[in-house]
């Protein structure tokens, strides 16, 4: 999921990403950028059991916990925008980080 998300907020045109994701309005280009770089760049180091084989185990939860203050920060443009189908989405992922964490 992470992967996913985080290469199409890295790659995707501005005008495109906007169709998609109408938050990305509220954050400069190189900003959303970032944001997908983050996203993309985690999902590895939080996959539980890539973390057991190839980064020890004191990592997968460090990564984890990265995950859950990003879906934190992420969380608050939707409160803002008043989107709760986006809100209670990125709440499930928080939860699910957290767990791993």
């Amino acid at each position: 999921m992470f992967l996913m998300a985080g290469a199409m907020k890295a790659t995707q045109p501005r005008e495109k990403l906007l169709k998609q994701r109408p938050w990305a309005e509220n954050f400069s280009t190189g900003r959303v950028r970032f944001i997908g770089g983050g996203g993309a760049a985690s999902r590895d180091r939080a996959d539980p059991a890539r973390g057991l084989r190839h980064r020890g185990l004191f990592l997968t939860p460090l990564a984890a916990a990265g995950l859950v203050v990003m879906m934190l920060l992420a969380v608050l443009p939707h409160i803002r925008r008043r989107e709760p189908a986006a809100v209670a989405f990125t709440t499930v992922l928080l939860l699910a980080a957290a767990v791993v964490a």
